[in-house]
């Protein structure tokens, strides 16, 4: 076998970069490439192992033989290691093995930068590159509107080893099966992204992709590479945007993985107090070292630049920013100021999004936090770290626990579904109904509302209505669009068998409906941000649990009413002010029949009158469906 060659794809100004952490596309460098030198077909390695002795790389070719191709360290002090392997070629699995200068240590250790991994158990990496000829140049000259802060943002959260199975073969379905099926549901459904849990290579099911070993490859099990750029592909020609989940939080410490990579404490920070995650079993990034935030950001990037995403969701921010998250005194230690914030984080976060949003100024990013921590989603020029959208957990918290409740209790408990409105415009908020709210014993979303069958589907459209006439944008976990019953379980399908049946063949037609009724009206959208897009009419009529309130466009004839009434009671001739004379329509009604409601209406035009209520100079009479959110337009 042909030995290694000195070979390089860096040049100083990289190498530069890389020390200093400013290198936001290692992946064009580092890891394995198929390269042409002297005329001859083959591989260029580059690792990062600082501490190393000696690495080779380890492969099928070589039989695993260590020792039989060695790469050269760098001598600029790096810490690279690299060479080309000639007659080496796409589809070879590999690993790097390194013997350590720290006590002679060996690990034997997948590619940090691999685009493509063996299937698990199996944990090589794979030489491998890809000639994908996308075909979405109309969407990506345009996501820009669709992805904008003031466009309807209806995003659908999917797992996709679990959304559907392949039924006669017991199987995940492939990319290419899920480029039919999702993409077709998804756009039936009118929702505008979808966002896939993520799809970065990990090797525990489980873990549900939450601890990944390949930051840079879409997993084995359901294709190759390319056949996951097909899928987004067909995403972005339908007409849907994608979110990837990103997980920069933490990693686990499988043998193959990142972790004491070169026989040190490479990527994780040394120190267990700030490198090691107590309630995952997992190791954390050090974003102290400049190599490692390079690595972190160099792979936003990549799903951004080679796989077209729209936008990350970023997995455990709150866990990233506090040095005490989840930890009792003793086991952290504050910041040079004395505070629990972790400095590094913050630094590391700024610098990300500054990047994500300079080079791909038409994606967003998305924070999962879960603190007050101030200006989550502010740009850092004013002091922000920078997230295009934080999850509204508050919002997510308080809504699901007052519509667990029977409504005969509703009435003393009117400030938990009012109150996101006191911080609503603190941050730009994404509503989030998650998997973590349907999992370990919290019951689906369906399974969470009180009373019998008709009235825990009343309650279910009416929590979905208004989440939809709630200031921000949505996120749903699926499943829940159809009001499964039954907690997700990531080993099986949906059931959507479900669909059979009448109540979720509505609720599924309500859903699709209330996505429409969302994308086609402005004021639902377009200053979901900020405090002049909402006007309260009534949030203290706790005594029939009604609230009430205008929703606002750039354009104020497209303005809407939106009332909710939280019980079954019917309420005729209900009195509420309004802003302007002229008329009300009915345009939206969760009680209508085809949604399987009582088809309790407003069926004509409501005159508004000259005659002041709730603060306003004008007032309306209307008749509230029960259970219900109805929604009107001005005349």
């Amino acid at each position: 076998m042909a030995q290694v060659k000195p070979y390089s794809l860096f040049t100083e100004f990289d190498i530069n970069l890389f020390k200093s952490g400013k290198h936001y596309r290692l992946y064009e460098k580092m890891g394995s490439h198929l390269v042409t030198v002297d005329g001859i077909d083959g591989v260029y390695f580059a690792v990062w192992a600082p501490t190393a002795k000696q690495v080779s790389v380890v492969g099928d070719f070589n039989y695993w033989m260590e020792g039989e191709h060695q790469l050269n360290v760098r001598w600029d002090s790096s810490g690279i290691w690299e060479g080309f392997i000639p007659l080496v070629e796409k589809g070879a699995a590999y690993k790097y093995k390194i013997q350590s200068n720290n006590n002679d240590i060996k690990t034997e250790k997948a590619d940090p930068y691999a685009r493509r991994y063996e299937h698990n158990p199996n944990t090589a990496s794979i030489v491998w590159d890809d000639d994908y000829k996308w075909k979405d140049k109309d969407w990506m000259k345009t996501r820009k509107k669709h992805n904008a802060i003031d466009a309807p943002y209806s995003v659908y959260e999917v797992h996709l080893g679990s959304w559907k199975r392949h039924a006669e073969e017991d199987r995940f379905m492939s990319y290419f099966e899920l480029a039919d099926d999702l993409v077709k549901y998804v756009s039936d459904m009118n929702f505008t992204h979808v966002e896939l849990m993520p799809i970065m290579e990990f090797p525990y099911d489980p873990s549900w992709g939450y601890q990944v070993t390949g930051y840079f490859a879409p997993t084995s099990r359901f294709g190759y590479p390319e056949e996951f750029k097909y899928l987004v592909d067909k995403l972005h020609q339908a007409g849907v945007g994608i979110i990837l989940d990103w997980v920069p939080s933490h990693f686990p410490e499988d043998a193959h993985g990142l972790g004491f990579f070169d026989g040190s404490h490479l990527y994780e920070h040394p120190d267990k107090r700030k490198g090691y995650h107590q309630d995952w079993k997992s190791l954390i990034f050090n974003y102290e070292r400049n190599e490692v935030r390079s690595f972190l950001i160099s792979n936003a990037a990549f799903w951004m630049d080679q796989y077209h995403a729209d936008g990350l969701r970023v997995d455990a921010v709150a866990s990233m920013l506090f040095l005490d998250y989840s930890r009792e005194d003793g086991e952290w230690e504050p910041n040079i100021y004395g505070g629990r914030e972790n400095l590094a984080v913050i630094s590391f976060l700024k610098e990300l999004n500054e990047e994500i949003y300079a080079s791909f100024p038409d994606v967003q990013t998305i924070a999962e936090e879960s603190t007050a921590f101030p200006m989550v989603s502010k740009p850092t020029f004013v002091g922000g770290l920078g997230f295009g959208m934080k999850w509204m957990m508050g919002w997510m918290h308080d809504t699901l626990e007052y519509f667990g409740k029977d409504p005969i209790y509703r009435k003393h408990h009117q400030n938990d579904i009012t109150f996101s409105l006191a911080y609503a415009f603190t941050e730009n908020f994404m509503l989030p109904l998650s998997h973590d709210e349907v999992v370990y014993g919290k019951n689906s979303i369906l399974g969470r509302m009180p009373g019998d069958e008709w009235q825990r589907f009343a309650n279910l459209r009416l929590l979905y209505g208004y989440m939809f006439t709630h200031p921000g944008t949505k996120l749903l976990f699926m499943g829940s669009e159809f009001g499964q019953y039954n907690e997700w379980n990531f080993q099986e399908s949906l059931d959507w068998n479900l669909l059979e049946f009448k109540p979720h063949k509505d609720m599924l037609n309500y859903y699709k409906s209330l996505n429409a009724l969302y994308k086609n009206t402005p004021a639902l959208y377009e200053k979901g941000f900020s405090g002049e897009g909402f006007e309260w009419i009534s949030y203290d009529d706790h005594e029939n649990c009604v609230i009430s309130y205008i929703r606002k466009g750039y354009k104020e004839k497209g303005n809407v009413v939106v009332v909710c009434n939280l019980t079954p009671t019917v309420r005729k001739n209900y009195k509420i002010g309004v802003t302007a004379k002229g008329k009300l329509i009915e345009i939206f009604n969760s009680d209508a029949k085809e949604f399987g409601g009582s088809g309790i209406e407003n069926k004509k035009e409501t005159t508004i009158k000259k005659d002041p209520w709730n603060g306003k100079d004008y007032s309306a009479e209307i008749t509230l469906p029960p259970l219900a959110v109805t929604i009107f337009e001005f005349k």
